[in-house]
C-alpha cells in the first residue's frame, strides 16, 4: 500500500474519534440544555427546545460524517487503495444526504411541538411549514420564529411536503421524496418521513 494512502487512513482514523468525540459532547451539552428546560420558565423552555432541536441536527450531522469516515476507511481495507485510486463516496454521500433530511425533519417536529403549545394545534396545510417563521394570519398566541432561520430546501434541493392533518397519526405528516423528487423509490430515491 502507498505510503501517502497509509496516512490518509490514519488521518481519517482521527477523524472519526475526533467527530464521535464532539459527539459525546453535544449529547451531554443537549442533556445540560433539557435540564434547565425544565426547570424554567415557558418562554425559556421553548428557546431550549428550539436549541435542543438544531443540536439533534448538529449531533446528526456529525454522526453521519463519522460514518462516512468509516466507510472510506471500509473501501480501504478492500483493496481500493492498493490500486492507487481513492474509494467512490457517492455510497457515502448519499447516505448523509439521507442523515441530513431526517435531522431537518425531527427539527420541524420539534419546532412544530413549540408551535402548537403556543397556539394550541398545528400549522394547517395552506400554512405549512413557512408557519415556523411567520406568523399565519388569524393564529393568536404566536410567539415565533419557531426556527432559527429560513425553511431550508431537503439535501436534494427539493421542498419538503408537509400535511396537516395528516394521514399517518395525530401529528402532520412531513417528508421527502429523495433524489428523484418523486414519490416511492428506493435507495437514494427513497422517501424520507416522519412517521417512520
Amino acid at each position: 500500500m502507498n505510503f501517502r494512502w497509509k496516512r490518509g487512513l490514519r488521518m481519517v482514523e482521527m477523524l472519526q474519534v475526533l467527530t464521535y468525540l464532539l459527539c459525546i459532547y453535544l449529547v451531554f451539552k443537549g442533556f445540560e440544555i433539557f435540564q434547565i428546560a425544565l426547570t424554567s420558565s415557558r418562554e425559556q423552555s421553548r428557546k431550549a427546545g428550539i436549541v435542543i432541536g438544531v443540536l439533534a441536527i448538529v449531533i446528526s450531522i456529525v454522526a453521519a460524517f463519522g460514518f462516512a469516515f468509516w466507510t472510506d476507511k471500509q473501501a480501504a481495507s478492500l483493496g481500493s487503495f492498493a490500486q492507487g485510486t481513492p474509494p467512490p463516496r457517492a455510497v457515502a454521500n448519499s447516505k448523509v444526504k439521507i442523515t441530513v433530511a431526517k435531522a431537518q425533519i425531527a427539527a420541524f417536529q420539534t419546532a412544530l411541538g413549540a408551535y402548537k403549545l403556543d397556539t394550541g394545534s398545528f400549522p394547517m396545510t395552506d400554512q405549512g411549514l413557512q408557519a415556523l417563521r411567520t406568523q399565519p394570519a388569524g393564529v393568536i398566541n404566536w410567539n415565533g420564529p419557531y426556527l432559527p432561520s429560513d425553511i431550508p430546501m431537503d439535501p436534494w434541493n427539493h421542498p419538503y411536503i408537509y400535511k396537516y392533518p395528516g394521514e399517518h397519526g395525530d401529528e402532520p405528516d412531513i417528508l421527502s421524496y429523495g433524489a428523484d423528487g418523486q414519490p416511492g423509490g428506493e435507495g437514494e430515491n427513497a422517501d424520507i418521513v416522519s412517521w417512520k
